[in-house]
């Protein structure tokens, strides 16, 4: 599988479409760990290098997670979304922002 189709089915799973409607605290968290994953991977690469490395990066946190005993739940929360579930966000909100094309003024 793709990295970016693994990312897209990740975002889906966790309900990254629910996410904007969970509290602003919320969205804050998701950010901050957004910017810590850009910051664990140097991100900056090309949008196509950028989606391989997150989708390598959400597959250890996956494994790791999961070797810790936990499991995707079946609908997240937002407001008692757990360290795992917000990274994993994190991780799926920069995908689909990397690959946003840029627009020219």
């Amino acid at each position: 599988m793709s990295a970016r189709r693994f990312l897209d089915r990740l975002g889906a799973e966790i309900g990254m479409a629910t996410a904007v409607l969970a509290p602003v605290g919320v969205l804050a968290a998701i950010d901050q760990h957004a910017a810590s994953v850009r910051d664990i991977l140097a991100y900056g690469a090309p949008a196509a290098a950028a989606t391989i490395l997150l989708a390598g990066y959400a597959r250890g946190v996956l494994d790791e997670a999961a070797a810790h005993g936990w499991s995707l739940p079946s609908i997240v929360e937002w407001a008692h979304a757990d360290w795992t579930t917000l990274r994993l966000a994190a991780v799926c909100d920069l995908a689909r922002r990397a690959e946003e094309p840029v627009l020219e003024a």
